[in-house]
């Protein structure tokens, strides 16, 4: 389905149970989904010491790795592995992270992904100060000349989606309002059609 769909990519969480709450899958899973899908991989390590796992990540095929700024400590280090391996990389902040750490490394990565949940579960509300935090974003992104892409994911749907599309976002990631959908192809035309 989502090879016949208008989605740009195929965003996977990776969740380990230490720093988020849940446990999803590993890289073998992740290896068999990239041989049938044929869409870049967006690949969400929601992960202690991602770092640890470039090579895999890599090896699978992802075509963007996303890593938490919370959970790495030698972010810009970690940042150019990803580089070096292949890939785009891409820094996640937590809800309660404030786009201005960023200032320092925001030359340095291809997208800022912006959790607009608290990353671990689907189907949560919607945090409303996402919306505000994804122009903050987009303000310190165009204030260096940049053009760094930003994607925000949880509780988007149709109203969510335009509402962080006319903040400045330029990657929407639908889970629950896509997958529970009656006709998720129609779904994500129509989520597709929101940037139009």
């Amino acid at each position: 389905m989502i090879n016949r769909s208008d989605a740009d990519w195929l965003h996977i969480d990776v969740m380990d149970g230490v720093f988020v709450p849940n446990i999803s899958f590993g890289f073998p899973v992740l290896e068999w989904v990239n041989k049938v899908c044929t869409k870049p991989l967006d690949v969400h390590l929601m992960i202690v010491e991602p770092q640890k796992f470039i090579k895999e990540t890599a090896a699978i095929g992802a075509y963007i790795m996303n890593v938490h700024y919370e959970a790495c400590t030698h972010l810009h280090r970690t940042v150019y592995a990803i580089k070096d391996a292949g890939m785009k990389a891409a820094v996640t902040l937590n809800p309660h992270t404030p786009v201005e750490l960023l200032e320092d490394i925001i030359a340095d990565v291809d997208m800022v992904l912006l959790m607009s949940v608290n990353p671990g579960y689907g189907a949560q509300q919607f945090i409303e100060h996402a919306v505000n935090k994804t122009a903050r974003l987009k303000h310190l992104i165009t204030s260096k000349g940049l053009h760094t892409l930003i994607e925000v994911d949880g509780g988007v749907n149709f109203e969510t989606g335009k509402r962080l599309l006319s903040a400045g976002a330029d990657v929407l990631v639908a889970g629950n309002f896509v997958f529970k959908s009656e006709n998720p192809i129609e779904t994500i035309k129509e989520l597709k059609m929101l940037s139009v």
